[in-house]
């Protein structure tokens, strides 16, 4: 039974509709069950009713058509590759620092990628030695979709093709991102960890007064807005703190390797690896102490 606190909720959604919408517009049935599950937050809780993470999922699933594969894919910087010049026992290590099941193979560039191979496909190759262990023969063909694509049909392709890595390609062919079925399955249910994932060191945090350590994943956008506007970096296309830092210092910094962005913040790379920086610690520039 509803409360006067429902309906009146109920009513202020009707009442805002109208205004935006007109009297004429017809709620569609995503709105009607969304409303129902606002309006169902703040009841007490019924024995056989939907728990707080079933309705979680049910939001997620109502919005789930309007993401794209732009949207949920892995951007460029943290795509894990390999070259298709690699040997076989360096194809081993990298799966190993890699521990993903699945790794691109790229020609010249990352924006030409020739295949993927799979982590069983390797392991019966090292068992077997009468097998083939050139990267050709391991390749298989992944999907390449544009970045427009709706994760609907992104999850229909990838169920009928039975192919569960996808290239996110841009307008102009070049490689946007990646995306795996589990990264889909992830918009829905929330984020999916094995036995084998780490817990996650939060991606920003205070330290002490201008001194800040960060994932390098973070935005710079997000970096801006928290530390300082001037973190930002307008010559070439980077979004995140590792794109900036590889771009400023030329290579991939070791670990301890300080590099001085033009505001005078020196970004320090405390974790590393041979293909990617990891987490960088932030120093104020010495005549500004900035902390929030």
């Amino acid at each position: 039974m509803a409360t006067r606190h429902d309906e009146g909720g109920s009513r202020l959604w009707r009442g805002m509709r109208s205004l935006i919408f007109g009297e004429d517009s017809e709620q569609t049935l995503r709105d009607e069950i969304e409303e129902a599950i606002d309006d169902a937050e703040d009841e007490r809780p019924i024995a056989g009713d939907l728990t707080p993470t079933e309705r979680q999922m049910l939001r997620n699933l109502l919005h789930f058509g309007e993401r794209t594969a732009g949207d949920v894919c892995v951007t460029r910087g943290e795509i894990m590759a390999v070259p298709s010049t690699i040997g076989f026992d360096d194809l081993v290590n990298a799966f190993a620092d890699a521990e993903h099941s699945r790794l691109p193979v790229y020609g010249e560039s990352l924006d030409q990628v020739i295949g993927m191979i799979h982590i069983k496909d390797v392991f019966q190759a090292q068992v077997d030695p009468t097998r083939d262990r050139s990267t050709q023969a391991l390749l298989r063909e992944p999907l390449f979709v544009p970045e427009s694509m709706s994760v609907i049909d992104l999850l229909a392709r990838m169920r009928s093709q039975r192919i569960h890595l996808a290239v996110v390609v841009d307008e102009f062919g070049g490689t946007e991102g990646l995306v795996t079925i589990e990264d889909v399955v992830e918009e829905i249910v929330g984020d999916i960890e094995d036995e084998h994932d780490i817990e996650q060191v939060g991606l920003l945090t205070l330290l002490e007064d201008g001194l800040w350590e960060a994932d390098a994943r973070i935005e710079l956008e997000e970096l801006a807005k928290t530390v300082d506007p001037r973190l930002t970096w307008e010559e070439d296309e980077v979004d995140t703190l590792g794109g900036l830092i590889f771009l400023l210092a030329g290579h991939i910094p070791a670990r301890g390797e300080c590099i001085v962005h033009p505001s005078g913040w020196r970004l320090e790379a405390v974790d590393s690896d041979a293909r990617k920086v990891l987490r960088v610690r932030l120093h104020a520039p010495e005549d500004q102490a900035v902390g929030k």
